[in-house]
């Protein structure tokens, strides 16, 4: 079977249920058993590297139905004063890398990526694999690496180094592209400070974009959203939630979720015209399918305010069932996503809010989900049935006894001239 040549780069959710469906269409085209791994070296500085790889062994087995095998390329370069890396077990990573038909790889730091790869065959892999067969999966700090400039993220959005751009691998010119790949570019974690574009905001990103070449502009991946490259077909599909922007300067042009982008497109400036100019924006054309919503929630926030909205209108409803799938919903949501590395405040969000959930429904158990009014009413309606008898009989001092009883008990009788109305007191 000659294997696919694909590109896929994602500018987040690489392990959330918003790509499932993009890596089950992948995978599909290898074949069975597909020989997936998982390249750990971004993150591989963190302490909690293995927890990481083994998060997206576990999503590709749960949500892909892939069994991944982990790289174990974590470091592949000495440092001063510490042990140097195991030569045997890079060998066997690369050798895995190789062989891999399915290669991802997500987040971390891209300067610690690029500074451990240097003067490794990695970047000779990743051309091989383009040339030869392959599909290669960068999402994040991965996807990163790819273009002709790499944005160092935490030097200048943790560190506050001023910003410069690092020499990136560059794949995407051994399939003409002159790109610099920029993921997480709708990123709005910010709030009242400009935080798109990696991180980077307007300011800086223009900054960065007066050193690049002429014939060099950049590629824009929103979160939860990817750019497809199919050499075979020589088209980009942009796939998930959002958009790709492609961008040189002033001139943009953005492309939905459902485009198809010719690769001609991606290998020329000829869409950075003047036409193009002034905030130009190509949303479809007549060989582009419109952009539907997708039915997966764009994040574990949007789905943490679906099943709460869900719950409250069940409890309004008095629909006990209802109120409980929306728990249960919820509760998946949060299994779904826990793989996401990158979920910031969203994860302890979700689990504040189902814990309200369950809070409430602790309340209802004691005070029952039925409408108070349609408990008392059959009581109610007697003690008023007597006070209408004894005030006919005039007997005022009677009716009033009725009316103050039922105040003291919650119950607010009202007499009007369309007759007697009654009202729970909160």
């Amino acid at each position: 079977m000659t294997l696919p040549r694909i590109l896929a780069i994602m500018g987040s959710g690489e392990t959330a249920p918003t790509m499932v469906s993009t890596h089950r269409r992948l995978t599909s085209l290898l074949p069975a058993p597909v020989r997936a791994v998982v390249l750990d070296t971004p993150y591989g500085f963190q302490s909690n590297a293995s927890e990481l790889a083994q998060r997206a062994v576990d999503y590709f087995a749960t949500s892909v139905n892939v069994q991944l095998q982990v790289a174990g390329l974590t470091r592949l370069q000495p440092t001063g004063g510490e042990i140097a890396p195991d030569a045997v077990a890079i060998e066997k990573g690369l050798r895995l890398v190789d062989d891999a038909h399915y290669l991802f790889a997500g987040p971390g730091s891209p300067t610690y990526a690029l500074r451990q790869w240097t003067g490794t065959p990695m970047r000779s892999l990743l051309a091989n694999k383009l040339q030869s067969g392959g599909i290669i999966t960068f999402a994040s700090a991965a996807a990163l690496t790819l273009g002709c400039h790499t944005v160092p993220v935490y030097e200048i959005y943790k560190a506050g180094i001023d910003p410069f751009w690092l020499d990136g691998l560059n794949v995407l010119s051994d399939i003409g592209v002159s790109a610099t790949v920029i993921p997480h570019f709708d990123n709005a974690e910010g709030g009242n400070h400009d935080t798109r574009f990696c991180y980077l905001g307007e300011s800086r990103l223009r900054m960065l974009e007066t050193h690049l070449h002429a014939d060099e502009f950049i590629i824009g991946v929103d979160e939860h959203t990817g750019l497809v490259i199919d050499l075979e077909r020589e088209v980009a599909d942009v796939v998930g939630n959002a958009t790709v922007t492609l961008r040189k300067g002033d001139a943009q042009k953005i492309f939905p979720a459902g485009a198809s982008i010719p690769l001609a497109e991606l290998r020329s400036l000829t869409w950075a015209s003047t036409s193009a100019r002034a905030n130009a924006v190509s949303t479809t054309t007549a060989s582009q399918p419109v952009a539907t919503r997708p039915a997966t929630p764009t994040s574990l926030a949007a789905a943490v305010d679906a099943h709460r909205h869900a719950f409250d209108l069940a409890i309004s409803k008095h629909d006990a069932d209802a109120a409980v799938g929306a728990v249960l919903a919820l509760e998946s949501e949060i299994r779904a996503w826990s793989v996401d590395t990158l979920q910031g405040p969203d994860q302890d969000r979700a689990v504040s809010t189902l814990r309200a959930m369950i809070s409430k429904l602790g309340e209802i158990a004691i005070n029952g989900l039925r409408d108070p009014r349609s408990v008392v009413a059959p009581f109610v309606n007697g003690l008023l049935a007597v006070r209408a008898s004894v005030r006919g009989e005039k007997r005022f001092d009677l009716s009033d006894l009725v009316r103050d009883q039922l105040l003291a008990a919650g119950v607010e009788v009202r007499d009007t001239k369309d007759g007697v109305e009654w009202v729970l007191r909160t």
